[in-house]
């Protein structure tokens, strides 16, 4: 399973026609700078290069010991041999998923409100939890469900307290450490990568507003 500290700058990829330059160029530069953690998202290309895009990920990351995750295609995590699948509420189930994927792989669920982590059917089979989106994440997100706040963020975490929870959903700077106190153990960013014109110094800032919000 994927250690708890790997979760702290959890970068979930945007989509690629989003960054200015060669999609996997940008993240490596984001893990330079201090980025903990890939989560492949893509709905904008097609299995076989969606495929390539992740052997190249994958290849990239694992000489770095950076885990990757693979959103909701469970074949696709287990062809390229990737740590973890993450799914949202109307993706595969997570017992079905555990059930292809076996007992090794990481995997995760999106929480989009209290009744959704009230009602989970199978917590056994989760290893975290995506708490969000925390913030407005339309624009990243065309059909995100509505922002939570902290407060609900912290209600949902309080639920959930025996799980790892990453927050996500329009984190920025600013916000992060306020995010961090009310009780997450990652940050996961998208669009702050992908518009960044240097993904690297974006990291930089990032993992250091996190050490100081775990250090308080």
């Amino acid at each position: 399973m994927i250690p708890l500290e790997k979760y702290a700058i959890y970068l979930v990829t945007d989509e690629p026609s989003r960054y200015k330059g060669d999609f996997v160029e940008a993240v490596e530069e984001a893990i330079d700078g201090g980025v903990t953690l890939v989560q492949y998202r893509d709905t904008e290309s097609s299995g076989r290069i969606m495929y390539e895009r992740a052997i190249r990920l994958r290849d990239m990351l694992v000489s770095r010991d950076i885990p990757l995750i693979i959103n909701n295609y469970a074949d696709l995590a287990l062809a390229v041999e990737a740590d973890g699948i993450h799914v949202g509420q109307s993706d595969m189930p997570v017992e079905v998923v555990r059930r292809i994927a076996g007992s090794k792989i990481t995997v995760g669920l999106s929480i989009t409100n209290m009744e959704e982590a009230r009602t989970i059917q199978s917590r056994s089979e989760i290893d975290y939890v995506g708490i969000g989106p925390v913030f407005d994440a339309t624009k990243t997100k065309a059909d995100a469900a509505p922002g939570m706040g902290l407060e609900g963020f912290k209600q949902i975490r309080h639920e959930l307290s025996d799980l790892p929870a990453i927050a996500i959903g329009g984190i920025t700077l600013e916000l992060a450490q306020s995010i961090i106190s009310a009780g997450a153990d990652g940050l996961a960013i998208v669009s702050a990568f992908s518009k960044a014109e240097s993904p690297r110094k974006v990291a930089e800032r990032f993992a250091a507003y996190y050490r100081a919000g775990t250090a308080t």
